[in-house]
Protein backbone atom coordinates (compact mmCIF):
# COMPACT_ATOMS: atom_id res chain seq x y z
CA UNK A 1 0.00 0.00 0.00
CA UNK A 2 1.29 3.39 -0.99
CA UNK A 3 0.69 6.80 0.87
CA UNK A 4 -2.01 7.94 -1.48
CA UNK A 5 -3.64 4.82 -0.64
CA UNK A 6 -4.07 5.19 2.54
CA UNK A 7 -5.22 8.94 1.89
CA UNK A 8 -7.65 7.46 -0.75
CA UNK A 9 -8.74 4.91 1.70
CA UNK A 10 -9.09 7.19 4.76
CA UNK A 11 -11.24 9.92 2.58
CA UNK A 12 -13.49 7.21 1.39
CA UNK A 13 -13.78 5.99 5.37
CA UNK A 14 -14.56 9.49 6.60
CA UNK A 15 -17.05 10.16 3.75
CA UNK A 16 -18.98 6.78 3.45
CA UNK A 17 -18.66 5.94 6.93
CA UNK A 18 -21.80 9.10 7.74
CA UNK A 19 -22.97 9.09 4.46
CA UNK A 20 -25.62 7.08 4.04
CA UNK A 21 -24.23 5.17 1.07
CA UNK A 22 -22.19 2.23 3.10
CA UNK A 23 -18.56 2.57 3.83
CA UNK A 24 -18.02 -1.27 4.55
CA UNK A 25 -19.27 -1.84 0.98
CA UNK A 26 -17.16 1.15 -0.59
CA UNK A 27 -13.82 0.25 1.04
CA UNK A 28 -14.18 -3.08 -0.16
CA UNK A 29 -14.82 -2.23 -3.51
CA UNK A 30 -11.43 0.17 -3.30
CA UNK A 31 -9.67 -2.40 -2.03
CA UNK A 32 -10.21 -4.87 -4.75
CA UNK A 33 -9.86 -1.99 -7.43
CA UNK A 34 -6.68 -1.26 -5.10
CA UNK A 35 -5.38 -4.66 -5.26
CA UNK A 36 -5.01 -4.33 -1.67
CA UNK A 37 -4.89 -7.57 0.47
CA UNK A 38 -7.95 -6.85 2.42
CA UNK A 39 -6.74 -9.29 5.15
CA UNK A 40 -3.31 -7.78 5.81
CA UNK A 41 -5.41 -4.54 6.40
CA UNK A 42 -7.08 -5.03 9.64
CA UNK A 43 -4.40 -2.40 11.66
CA UNK A 44 -4.71 0.29 9.21
CA UNK A 45 -9.02 0.10 8.92
CA UNK A 46 -8.85 0.69 12.90
CA UNK A 47 -7.12 3.55 12.66
CA UNK A 48 -9.54 4.64 9.70
CA UNK A 49 -12.39 4.15 12.13
CA UNK A 50 -10.52 5.42 15.50
CA UNK A 51 -10.44 8.68 12.54
CA UNK A 52 -14.01 8.76 12.20
CA UNK A 53 -14.97 8.31 16.40
CA UNK A 54 -12.82 11.01 16.70
CA UNK A 55 -14.78 12.96 14.24
CA UNK A 56 -18.08 12.33 15.98
CA UNK A 57 -16.73 12.84 19.47
CA UNK A 58 -15.82 15.88 18.22
CA UNK A 59 -18.76 17.46 16.63
CA UNK A 60 -21.46 16.18 19.08
CA UNK A 61 -19.05 17.15 21.61
CA UNK A 62 -21.86 19.01 23.57
CA UNK A 63 -23.67 16.10 23.76
CA UNK A 64 -20.93 13.49 24.71
CA UNK A 65 -19.97 16.14 27.44
CA UNK A 66 -23.47 16.13 28.85
CA UNK A 67 -23.80 12.52 29.01
CA UNK A 68 -20.31 12.23 30.69
CA UNK A 69 -21.69 14.95 33.37
CA UNK A 70 -24.73 12.76 33.91
CA UNK A 71 -23.07 9.40 34.41
CA UNK A 72 -20.70 11.71 37.12
CA UNK A 73 -23.76 12.53 38.73
CA UNK A 74 -24.93 8.71 38.78
CA UNK A 75 -22.01 8.09 40.63
CA UNK A 76 -22.01 10.29 42.88
CA UNK A 77 -25.67 10.15 43.12
CA UNK A 78 -26.53 13.58 42.55
CA UNK A 79 -28.21 12.95 39.04
CA UNK A 80 -31.33 14.75 38.93
CA UNK A 81 -34.88 13.03 37.60
CA UNK A 82 -35.75 13.18 34.44
CA UNK A 83 -32.28 14.42 33.40
CA UNK A 84 -32.21 14.45 29.49
CA UNK A 85 -28.67 13.25 28.89
CA UNK A 86 -29.17 10.15 31.50
CA UNK A 87 -32.09 9.56 29.30
CA UNK A 88 -30.30 9.73 26.03
CA UNK A 89 -27.47 7.31 27.65
CA UNK A 90 -30.12 4.65 28.31
CA UNK A 91 -31.48 5.11 24.92
CA UNK A 92 -28.50 4.27 23.33
CA UNK A 93 -27.16 1.56 25.56
CA UNK A 94 -30.45 0.51 24.38
CA UNK A 95 -29.77 0.62 20.49
CA UNK A 96 -26.26 -0.73 21.24
CA UNK A 97 -27.56 -4.39 22.18
CA UNK A 98 -28.58 -5.41 18.71
CA UNK A 99 -25.14 -4.80 16.81
CA UNK A 100 -23.52 -6.65 19.64
CA UNK A 101 -25.72 -9.79 19.43
CA UNK A 102 -25.19 -9.96 15.45
CA UNK A 103 -21.80 -9.06 16.08
CA UNK A 104 -20.86 -12.30 17.07
CA UNK A 105 -21.86 -13.40 13.79
CA UNK A 106 -19.40 -10.76 12.26
CA UNK A 107 -17.17 -13.35 10.55
CA UNK A 108 -19.72 -15.43 9.54
CA UNK A 109 -21.73 -12.55 8.24
CA UNK A 110 -18.28 -10.84 6.14
CA UNK A 111 -17.45 -14.87 4.95
CA UNK A 112 -20.65 -14.57 2.89
CA UNK A 113 -21.67 -11.36 1.84
CA UNK A 114 -18.35 -9.32 1.82
CA UNK A 115 -17.65 -9.19 -1.57
CA UNK A 116 -18.69 -7.25 -4.57
CA UNK A 117 -21.54 -9.07 -6.09
CA UNK A 118 -23.31 -9.02 -2.38
CA UNK A 119 -22.60 -5.05 -2.13
CA UNK A 120 -24.37 -4.88 -5.29
CA UNK A 121 -27.67 -6.54 -4.38
CA UNK A 122 -27.67 -4.22 -0.99
CA UNK A 123 -27.08 -1.44 -2.46
CA UNK A 124 -30.05 -1.81 -4.84
CA UNK A 125 -32.09 -2.76 -2.08
CA UNK A 126 -31.47 -0.31 0.39
CA UNK A 127 -31.98 2.52 -2.58
CA UNK A 128 -35.44 0.87 -2.10
CA UNK A 129 -35.44 0.93 0.99
CA UNK A 130 -35.34 5.08 1.16
CA UNK A 131 -37.47 5.17 -1.56
CA UNK A 132 -40.27 3.64 0.67
CA UNK A 133 -39.14 5.35 3.56
CA UNK A 134 -39.69 8.99 2.54
CA UNK A 135 -43.01 7.82 0.87
CA UNK A 136 -44.26 6.78 4.45
CA UNK A 137 -42.65 9.66 5.83
CA UNK A 138 -44.71 12.11 3.42
CA UNK A 139 -48.19 10.87 4.69
CA UNK A 140 -47.17 11.20 8.33
CA UNK A 141 -48.54 14.25 9.68
CA UNK A 142 -47.14 14.79 13.50
CA UNK A 143 -43.49 14.59 13.41
CA UNK A 144 -41.83 13.17 15.97
CA UNK A 145 -39.11 15.99 17.05
CA UNK A 146 -36.56 13.29 18.62
CA UNK A 147 -36.07 9.64 20.13
CA UNK A 148 -38.18 9.51 22.96
CA UNK A 149 -38.84 5.66 23.81
CA UNK A 150 -37.01 3.14 24.21
CA UNK A 151 -38.86 1.03 21.52
CA UNK A 152 -37.62 3.49 19.08
CA UNK A 153 -34.55 3.59 20.33
CA UNK A 154 -34.24 -0.82 19.68
CA UNK A 155 -35.98 -0.37 16.70
CA UNK A 156 -33.12 2.03 15.40
CA UNK A 157 -30.59 -0.21 17.00
CA UNK A 158 -31.75 -3.14 15.52
CA UNK A 159 -31.72 -1.32 11.83
CA UNK A 160 -27.92 -0.33 12.62
CA UNK A 161 -26.87 -4.28 13.17
CA UNK A 162 -27.95 -4.99 9.94
CA UNK A 163 -25.53 -3.02 8.75
CA UNK A 164 -22.68 -5.49 9.61
CA UNK A 165 -23.97 -6.67 6.02
CA UNK A 166 -21.63 -4.73 4.02
CA UNK A 167 -23.22 -2.08 1.38
CA UNK A 168 -26.37 -1.88 3.72
CA UNK A 169 -24.85 1.76 5.86
CA UNK A 170 -25.32 2.15 9.57
CA UNK A 171 -26.25 5.62 8.89
CA UNK A 172 -28.94 4.96 6.25
CA UNK A 173 -30.29 1.90 8.13
CA UNK A 174 -30.69 4.09 11.53
CA UNK A 175 -32.31 6.95 9.48
CA UNK A 176 -34.45 5.17 7.64
CA UNK A 177 -36.01 2.96 11.11
CA UNK A 178 -36.18 6.63 11.97
CA UNK A 179 -38.03 7.87 9.47
CA UNK A 180 -40.74 5.16 9.32
CA UNK A 181 -41.44 5.69 13.28
CA UNK A 182 -42.15 9.89 12.11
CA UNK A 183 -39.38 11.01 14.13
CA UNK A 184 -37.87 13.75 12.32
CA UNK A 185 -34.57 13.37 9.94
CA UNK A 186 -32.01 15.88 11.63
CA UNK A 187 -32.99 14.72 15.25
CA UNK A 188 -32.62 10.49 13.85
CA UNK A 189 -29.03 11.41 12.42
CA UNK A 190 -27.98 13.00 15.46
CA UNK A 191 -29.41 9.75 17.32
CA UNK A 192 -27.78 7.98 14.63
CA UNK A 193 -24.04 9.66 14.80
CA UNK A 194 -24.47 9.12 18.80
CA UNK A 195 -25.21 5.86 18.71
CA UNK A 196 -22.15 5.32 16.54
CA UNK A 197 -20.05 5.87 19.11
CA UNK A 198 -20.22 2.84 21.38
CA UNK A 199 -20.37 0.47 18.08
CA UNK A 200 -16.93 2.24 16.18
CA UNK A 201 -15.29 1.97 20.13
CA UNK A 202 -16.43 -1.56 20.78
CA UNK A 203 -15.30 -2.77 16.90
CA UNK A 204 -11.97 -1.07 17.91
CA UNK A 205 -11.10 -2.44 21.15
CA UNK A 206 -12.02 -6.04 19.72
CA UNK A 207 -10.05 -5.30 16.52
CA UNK A 208 -7.44 -3.87 18.41
CA UNK A 209 -7.21 -6.32 20.98
CA UNK A 210 -7.21 -9.42 18.40
CA UNK A 211 -3.56 -7.27 16.10
CA UNK A 212 -1.99 -7.12 19.98
CA UNK A 213 -2.92 -10.50 20.25
CA UNK A 214 -1.76 -11.64 16.83
CA UNK A 215 1.12 -9.17 16.52
CA UNK A 216 0.14 -8.46 12.90
CA UNK A 217 0.97 -4.84 12.19
CA UNK A 218 2.11 -5.04 8.52
CA UNK A 219 1.52 -1.22 7.83
CA UNK A 220 3.51 1.47 7.86
CA UNK A 221 3.22 4.62 10.51
CA UNK A 222 3.42 6.96 8.01
CA UNK A 223 0.70 5.27 6.35
CA UNK A 224 -1.66 5.26 9.72
CA UNK A 225 -0.92 8.17 10.58
CA UNK A 226 -2.11 9.48 6.67
CA UNK A 227 -5.36 7.27 7.25
CA UNK A 228 -6.28 8.88 10.50
CA UNK A 229 -6.08 12.35 9.50
CA UNK A 230 -8.11 11.75 6.07
CA UNK A 231 -10.53 9.91 7.79
CA UNK A 232 -10.76 12.35 10.26
CA UNK A 233 -10.69 15.57 8.05
CA UNK A 234 -13.45 13.93 5.53
CA UNK A 235 -15.39 12.09 8.25
CA UNK A 236 -16.15 15.72 10.54
CA UNK A 237 -16.87 17.36 7.22
CA UNK A 238 -19.39 14.26 6.03
CA UNK A 239 -21.14 14.99 9.60
CA UNK A 240 -21.57 18.23 8.99
CA UNK A 241 -23.10 17.96 5.10
CA UNK A 242 -25.41 15.95 6.74
CA UNK A 243 -26.95 17.06 9.52
CA UNK A 244 -27.08 20.57 7.37
CA UNK A 245 -28.45 18.44 4.32
CA UNK A 246 -31.48 16.23 6.24
CA UNK A 247 -32.73 19.67 7.36
CA UNK A 248 -34.38 20.92 4.17
CA UNK A 249 -33.96 17.11 1.92
CA UNK A 250 -34.48 14.06 1.65
CA UNK A 251 -32.71 10.34 1.39
CA UNK A 252 -33.89 10.49 -2.73
CA UNK A 253 -30.32 12.06 -3.61
CA UNK A 254 -28.55 8.86 -1.79
CA UNK A 255 -30.95 6.40 -3.06
CA UNK A 256 -30.85 7.63 -7.09
CA UNK A 257 -26.52 7.70 -5.91
CA UNK A 258 -26.71 3.81 -4.60
CA UNK A 259 -28.79 2.82 -8.04
CA UNK A 260 -26.46 4.13 -10.12
CA UNK A 261 -23.16 3.43 -8.41
CA UNK A 262 -24.75 -0.38 -7.91
CA UNK A 263 -25.27 -0.47 -11.94
CA UNK A 264 -21.28 0.42 -12.34
CA UNK A 265 -20.42 -2.04 -10.23
CA UNK A 266 -22.54 -4.47 -12.04
CA UNK A 267 -21.01 -3.54 -15.40
CA UNK A 268 -17.45 -3.67 -14.01
CA UNK A 269 -17.41 -6.55 -11.30
CA UNK A 270 -19.76 -8.46 -11.95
Amino acid sequence: MTFLDAAILGALQGVTEFLPISSSGHLILAEKFLKLDVEGLKTFDVMLNLGTLLAVLIYFWKEVSGMLVALWKFVTRKLPANDPYAKLIVYLIIGTIPAVVLGLFGDTIDAHFRNAKSVTVMMLVVAGVFILAELFYKKVEVKKREVGSWRQALIIGMAQSLALIPGISRSGSTIVAGLFQGIERESVAKFSFLLSIPVIGGALTLTGLKIFKDGAVNVEIGQLLIGFLTSFIFGILSVAFLMKFLKKHSLGVFAAYRIIFAILLFSYFL
